[in-house]
């Protein structure tokens, strides 16, 4: 899906953080639209973190929320290196693990960024990344 888009908060000079989490805050509601479920937001371990995890029906749903001010150095979505991406795939199979997950899983990207008149636009790439 792409370029659905939401209203800004009006706001001016936000932290890093507080951008990170508006941002997280903004995909979630849009996902929620999109009819999915919150399950946790934040799950962090030592090697990594997964933005915000979902239930899409019956497959729980890893989501990592990218965010970038415009396209000039390449897309959101396009920021999630091989190095992040292995980070995502590790914490994903830790909560599995800990959770004892027995359900079909999926690892989506949602990359976001500001259109016209403040308002976000979503990518959104359903099954991104595949666990071996």
């Amino acid at each position: 899906m792409r370029n659905r888009l939401m209203r800004l908060p009006e706001t001016t000079c936000l932290k890093t953080t507080d951008k990170g989490q508006q941002t997280e805050q903004a995909c979630c509601r849009y996902l929620q639209q999109q009819g999915l479920k919150l399950v946790e937001k934040n799950y962090r371990t030592r090697g990594g973190e997964i933005d915000l995890i979902m239930r899409d029906q019956n497959t729980l749903v890893f989501v990592e929320v990218r965010y970038r001010n415009s396209r000039a150095y390449g897309g959101a979505v396009e920021s999630v290196n091989y190095s992040k991406q292995q980070r995502i795939l590790k914490t994903a199979q830790h909560y599995c693990q800990q959770y004892n997950i027995d359900q079909p899983i999926r690892i989506d990207i949602v990359g976001m960024q500001t259109g016209q008149g403040k308002q976000y636009e979503f990518e959104w790439v359903k099954n991104a990344l595949q666990a071996d």
